[in-house]
């Protein structure tokens, strides 16, 4: 038995991406910026990837800059961002961001930016007043709040945020990451100036990403070298990635939806399993939060002890983010909602996929129920 539980770490390729991306692995291998026909047709596809891409988040392609993935675009669009802002100047971030835009926030403060940071309340949601009052804390030039948690699932209302933001003559920055692929992710909408995005998290590569930029946003380059991508990200582009970003968020555009559906149905029935377990806590639950995601914990058990207890059962789940997995240190996300340390490290994440069935939650729950009992008594033995 194998049952992959963990889609918000990453998504599996999906058979028609991989499809797209073969003829650009080994007989399409022009590189876009030569003038031959062998390049041309490399830049067709890039462009046409591009194109794609941004049709699925409400764009015109020349918004899109391609990266390496959501951690770059992340880093890109903070440290780009500042690096042309007035001397004096600083940002804010949420409390509960990636860590890909926390530890760039800490580096811009340790060059000398002003850095405040905006709390959530107890159910991981960034209130429009405690985001102003951040914003108020410095001479605030860049501002970035994750559409969606890796973790909780949470939404945040970017909307209202950037609202904020723009009254206070703020670039407004989203993570959305996480909630590409699981809701209807589209910028204008959002109001924001950059949008970070990747494909391994919409059945897509892993190692391609995007920023999405408003036209008029002026950012410094992290990588100098050639004019690629419009001169914001130097390299030789990778076309295979590219083409399967390109083809998962064409695929996205007429299944989301269902997606969407699926994976709701699957998150309450598994939650109506775990509220009748009574060590079982679930966070967040009042807040809206993505539909294929939940958190939770066991009171009295390790989260990394009952992940290893599942992974016997050939089931895969998370204690977390991935990007943080053997840190040993409970969630920054659940710390900064004011949730107790002892309950913290009991933390466990399912993330649900459209290839996932109501018998594998069944099967989870059914795990999950020998595992807890089976802990909680081995404890209770050492106590």
């Amino acid at each position: 038995m194998s049952i992959y539980l963990d889609h918000n770490a990453t998504t599996p390729v999906d058979g028609r991406v991989l499809e797209a991306m073969l003829p650009y692995l080994q007989d399409c291998y022009g590189n876009p910026s030569s003038g031959h026909r062998p390049g041309r047709e490399s830049q067709r596809a890039l462009q046409r990837a591009r194109e794609q891409v941004a049709m699925l988040v409400g764009v015109q392609p020349s918004q899109v800059v391609f990266t390496s993935g959501g951690t770059e675009a992340n880093n890109l669009a903070l440290k780009g961002v500042m690096a042309l802002a007035d001397a004096g100047s600083g940002l804010v971030v949420s409390a509960v961001e990636h860590s890909s835009v926390l530890q760039s926030a800490y580096a811009l403060e340790l060059t000398g930016y002003e850095l405040a940071v905006a709390d959530v309340d107890d159910r991981g949601v960034v209130k429009a007043a405690m985001f102003e009052q951040a914003l108020n804390e410095g001479k605030t030039s860049l501002a970035s709040v994750m559409l969606a948690n890796n973790e909780t699932g949470v939404v945040q209302e970017i909307a209202r945020l950037s609202e904020v933001a723009r009254s206070h003559g703020v670039v407004m920055h989203t993570d959305a990451v996480q909630a590409l692929g699981k809701m209807p992710v589209d910028f204008e909408t959002l109001g924001v100036a950059a949008m970070s995005i990747s494909a391994h998290k919409i059945y897509g590569p892993k190692g391609i990403g995007a920023l999405v930029m408003d036209k008029g946003l002026a950012l410094q380059p992290m990588l100098h070298g050639g004019g690629h991508e419009a001169g914001l990200r130097a390299g030789t582009e990778n076309l295979p990635g590219i083409v399967g970003f390109g083809a998962a968020a064409e695929i996205l555009q007429t299944e989301l939806s269902l997606r969407i559906d699926h994976c709701g149905q699957l998150r309450r029935h598994a939650e109506q399993a775990l509220q009748k377990i009574p060590e079982v806590v679930i966070f967040s639950q009042q807040a809206k939060r993505l539909p294929n995601t939940i958190f939770f914990a066991v009171q009295g058990i390790e989260g990394a002890t009952l992940l290893m207890s599942l992974d016997r059962d050939g089931i895969a789940v998370s204690s977390g983010s991935a990007c943080a997995s053997g840190s040993g240190e409970p969630s920054h996300v659940l710390q900064a909602m004011g949730v107790e340390e002892g309950l913290a490290h009991g933390a466990v994440r399912v993330s649900f996929g459209s290839g996932n069935t109501v018998e594998e939650v069944d099967l989870l729950i059914s795990s999950l129920q020998r595992q807890i009992e089976s802990l909680l008594k081995l404890n209770s033995v050492w106590a």
